[in-house]
């Protein structure tokens, strides 16, 4: 809870600094994720896990100072992973894929060099996501006789003002809303901006505020993007 409520006070104080800033521009963004899911108490994952997918979203760009600049963005954006098992082909073999997709919304607080044409910037902040979509798939063989099955992602309706309880939670369900905190660093010249980026979940993956046993398993996204000043 203290975690929640430290996340959406940043942000409210994100938007009043918003009020007060002089110069703005937008980037438009999109790239391609390696999402995956942790697996332990320090955050670790099994890099076997790893799903590729895809964002694509709108980033303002809101100049404080000269060297510091607030970008808050709506990112439409996949998570997830896979798990695997054999040799897809063979007579006995598995591969599992959750693929979540979630509208974001980060707020970053981006430093860059005051060199120009060429900028070099490094930043950091909070995000919040709502699950919007997303596919559980399986397909795979077992002495022969394939099976194949795709289902859409079931899940928790969650009301976020009551950040103690979860209300319809259940098994096989993942949490609607993710929050967590974001890193980046890149290179931007001539309207040109190439990010890598790190998003670190906070938010327990599964439903259900009554077990404990799936409490490590929160999202982990790599992306490498390409945006474009607007």
């Amino acid at each position: 809870m203290k975690k929640k409520i430290v996340i959406l006070g940043s942000f409210l104080l994100c938007l009043v600094t918003l009020s007060n800033a002089q110069k703005s521009s937008a980037i438009l963004r999109g790239g391609v994720n390696f999402a995956n899911i942790s697996i332990n108490d320090d955050g670790g994952t099994n890099d076997a896990k790893s799903l590729t997918s895809f964002q694509v979203g709108v980033l303002g760009d809101f100049h404080l100072v000269s060297f510091l600049s607030l970008q808050p963005g709506l990112v439409f954006t996949g998570k997830g992973t896979k798990t695997e098992s054999g040799t897809e082909g063979g007579a006995t073999w598995y591969k599992s894929t959750t693929n979540p997709y979630y509208l974001e919304i980060p707020v970053n607080l981006v430093f860059k060099t005051p060199t120009a044409p060429v900028r070099f910037f490094a930043g950091a902040g909070p995000y919040l996501g709502i699950g919007i979509a997303g596919k559980n798939k399986v397909k795979g063989s077992f002495l022969g006789a394939s099976f194949n099955s795709e289902e859409s992602i079931d899940w928790s309706d969650d009301d976020p003002t009551t950040l103690d309880y979860e209300e319809n939670a259940g098994y096989g369900r993942l949490r609607r809303f993710d929050y967590g905190l974001n890193g980046t660093l890149g290179i931007e010249a001539s309207g040109l901006v190439i990010s890598a980026n790190y998003g670190l979940g906070l938010a327990k993956v599964q439903s259900g505020t009554d077990s404990d046993d799936d409490n490590n398993n929160k999202h982990r996204v790599f992306s490498i993007t390409v945006g474009f000043r607007l």
